[in-house]
């Protein structure tokens, strides 16, 4: 085999790719980066066997052939060399001969016949929506996630489809994101759990381009995600997904109208006296025009107050400040609204449009 192509083609191809290499496996080929220049393109793929990704780069091929490398060495080589153009040739020992003006690397290869490639899968079923918007659906639910395998579909996204509506919903068990997309067009109802880290990966490549598309196919057992020239291609979470809806009531007490960016300035600020892994919470009393919120640790006490429009009853509710931050984190608009039934029932944050639901349980202050 021998392609020649630039730097810059090749560095951004190995990024791609790299993210579905393996930290830990026992198999060694999995460690690997196919190079295929078998046919009139030079793709790459990375696989391990729950995440696997391809993409094609730009390049010349003089002489058609494939090589599997050892990534960790082959992204470090391509990173540190000139932007210039780069020549890659093997040998038929699967030595691999990697030149770049004046650099000259040698290094062992593995035949690309060992590679474990991407599942076929049968693409019938797609459904399209733009890299930006796809991009800010995992932003805004990816860190309700939980990060613990002892309950494997908490470490996933469920994607619903139902008409021309996606709903993407993610919990932990301490609190809920939900984000829903009005589709093009209508399909039929679908609905599978993506893993986490999938949708972390995928965030990594998008490019928030609100002019290109994600056409994303769903299997019996895969969901494939095909952008730009790229294709993602994931294991399903198996199981029955959580039914959320017995947890999304519609009833409320207390309903608050406030500016988004003041109430995270303050919760940011209170979290300057809670030191990390110290759970303790921060403490809201909602009175007719105010809200005070108030937060005390070894480290001191911080009081302050922020004008709201509320409707219906005083209350008194404490927090996790990081579930707070993060959910007002991620809504872009200028105001919120909060919903309280009281001080032991769920928080409902909802942007203006209602397309983004955060759901977040209070903690009982009175016992810490």
């Amino acid at each position: 085999m021998k392609i020649i192509c630039t730097k810059s083609n090749l560095a951004k191809g190995v990024g791609i790719v790299s993210k579905a290499v393996p930290s830990k496996t026992t198999m060694p080929i999995l460690e690997c980066i196919l190079i295929d220049a078998t046919a009139s393109m030079i793709k790459l793929t990375a696989n391990d066997m729950e995440l696997g990704i391809e993409t094609i780069i730009e390049g010349d091929i003089v002489q058609p052939g494939m090589i599997a490398l050892d990534a960790k060495i082959f992204s470090e080589i391509v990173r540190k060399l000139p932007d210039s153009e780069i020549v890659i040739t093997t040998d038929d020992n699967d030595q691999t001969f990697i030149t770049c003006e004046k650099a000259k690397f040698q290094i062992a290869g593995k035949s690309g016949s060992d590679f474990a490639y991407l599942p076929y899968i049968e693409k019938n079923e797609s459904i399209l929506v733009s890299q930006y918007t796809l991009k800010e659906v995992i932003r805004q639910t990816i860190f309700s996630i939980a990060d613990t395998e002892s309950n494997k579909l908490m470490t996933g996204e469920l994607f619903e489809v139902e008409d021309h509506i996606l709903k993407v919903v993610s919990l932990d068990g301490h609190r809920i994101s939900i984000r829903k997309i009005e589709l093009k067009a209508s399909y039929d109802h679908k609905k599978v759990v993506v893993p986490g880290k999938t949708l972390m990966e995928i965030s990594k490549i998008l490019s928030g381009d609100a002019e290109s598309e994600v056409q994303i196919y769903f299997a019996e057992n895969h969901i494939v995600f095909e952008f730009d020239q790229t294709v993602v291609v994931s294991r399903l979470i198996e199981g029955e997904y959580f039914r959320i809806e017995q947890m999304l009531s519609s009833d409320y007490e207390t309903k608050v109208h406030i500016n988004k960016k003041e109430l995270l300035n303050c919760i940011d600020r209170a979290t300057l006296l809670v030191k990390e892994g110290d759970k303790r919470p921060i403490i809201i009393q909602i009175g007719d025009d105010t809200m005070e919120l108030k937060i005390q640790s070894q480290l001191g006490s911080m009081d302050e107050e922020i004008f709201i429009t509320k409707e219906g009853k005083d209350l008194l509710i404490g927090f996790n400040p990081k579930f707070l931050i993060d959910a007002l984190r991620v809504i872009d608009d200028e105001e919120v609204t909060l919903y309280f039934m009281n001080s032991k029932a769920p928080c409902f944050i909802k942007d203006e449009k209602e397309t983004y639901v955060y759901l977040i349980l209070p903690v009982n202050f009175n016992a810490i």
